[in-house]
């Protein structure tokens, strides 16, 4: 089945809330099929490259924007990841040969989710489209979902009020369209707190694998921002004592901490108004899924727009975020166990399941995030 992308432009007028990659991505997705979406943001510019939270781009996300000539990018910008490693002290409990998943793309590259963002805004601009930036959505009631009203508010305070016939939610966990609807946001937040700190080294290092030492307890993550940046990921307050770094540090480029939740609405849509992202549902950055995930929806949602399919957009994607939540869940809870009996026998059975192959290609599937359905528009097997 082909993706209907190219021919004049059509008239139906979709508002798009937040210029992250989510909302970028369904922009793009949308322009690239005839549509001319405004999208607007509330911050002065796309994320610093230096301080983005989102690294991982899977194999998954590439083949959903190579029609748009992104994926080609985005590899030549990124670093492959070509190996994935667990150790637990000095024993390397496990190590999965990425460049093994089946497909035209690596399982996952590593780029800073800034530059990311700024890839899809030149591809965006090819299009004549450019985010409105420092311009929000008002969180006040839409009270026909079938014929959304909605009021933008901009940094010198003036007002528009606009009548789309879509609205797509992509402005993030706080999103003023979901309250805009009264939709909740259920689910849990973790204890443990996540601390980051990027490093900048004096000179190469080796940035094609990524790392996750366990401790007793806690963990350490590795993994790499660029050819001489490296990003350490802990659930440890006192983890920058214990990182061994592979060359004389440069400097530390961004430190930040967060809590992990669990949370997503359901329906991911009311009426003629769509939520993707992190908008409609957040967690763990376990499996480097949370982009990615958002990106996925918004390329669906630009191709059921496209369809005139739009209405089934949250049956469709609610079962793929239940997915990714369940297992970035379980991932997050195996590298946060305290119990020494529980870490004893993870350390055990970890390394005893990944020597089969059966687990080892369902991890590969995973990593690579093709664990959720194959884009119907898209013509290549993976």
């Amino acid at each position: 089945m082909g993706d209907g992308a190219g021919g004049e432009r059509k008239s139906k007028f979709i508002l798009i809330a937040g210029a992250g990659p989510a909302g970028l991505a369904a922009a793009l997705e949308l322009a690239r099929r005839g549509f001319a979406p405004r999208i607007v943001d509330d911050g002065d510019g796309p994320v610093p490259p230096e301080e983005s939270r989102a690294l991982g781009v899977n194999a998954r996300t590439l083949t959903l924007l190579s029609p748009s000539g992104v994926a080609e990018r985005i590899v030549t910008a990124a670093q492959p990841i070509a190996h994935f490693r667990i150790r637990s002290g000095s024993k390397t409990l496990a190590d999965v040969d990425t460049r093994q998943v089946r497909g035209r793309f690596g399982a996952m590259h590593a780029l800073a989710q800034g530059v990311t963002e700024r890839l899809l805004i030149e591809a965006l601009a090819s299009y004549g489209i450019a985010p409105e930036w420092r311009t929000a959505i008002a969180a006040e009631p839409i009270a026909d979902v079938l014929a959304p009203v909605v009021t933008l508010r901009r940094a010198d305070g003036a007002t528009e009020t606009l009548r789309p016939d879509i609205v797509i939610g992509a402005d993030g966990a706080h999103s003023a369209v979901r309250k805009a609807l009264g939709a909740g946001f259920p689910g849990e937040a973790l204890e443990a707190y996540f601390h980051i700190a990027d490093f900048r080294y004096v000179k190469p290092v080796d940035a094609q694998f990524a790392e996750i030492t366990l401790f007793d307890p806690g963990m350490i993550g590795r993994l790499p921002v660029s050819g001489d940046v490296l990003r350490y990921i802990s659930t440890r307050q006192d983890f920058e004592d214990r990182i061994v770094h592979p060359e004389v540090v440069a400097e530390k480029v961004w430190v930040s901490q967060f809590r992990i939740h669990f949370r997503h609405v359901e329906p991911m849509a009311k009426g003629n108004v769509f939520l993707v992202g992190d908008a409609a549902h957040i967690h763990s950055p376990a499996g480097a899924r949370g982009m990615n995930l958002g990106m996925e929806d918004g390329c669906w949602l630009a191709w059921l727009i496209a369809e005139g399919r739009e209405q089934e957009y949250s049956a469709l994607r609610i079962p793929a975020v239940k997915q990714v939540l369940k297992q970035t869940y379980g991932l997050t809870r195996l590298i946060t166990m305290e119990n020494p009996l529980a870490i004893a026998t993870r350390n055990l059975v970890a390394p005893l399941l990944l020597r089969f192959g059966p687990a080892r290609r369902r991890l590969l599937h995973n990593i690579a995030g093709y664990d959720t359905p194959k884009p119907p528009w898209i013509d290549w097997a993976e």
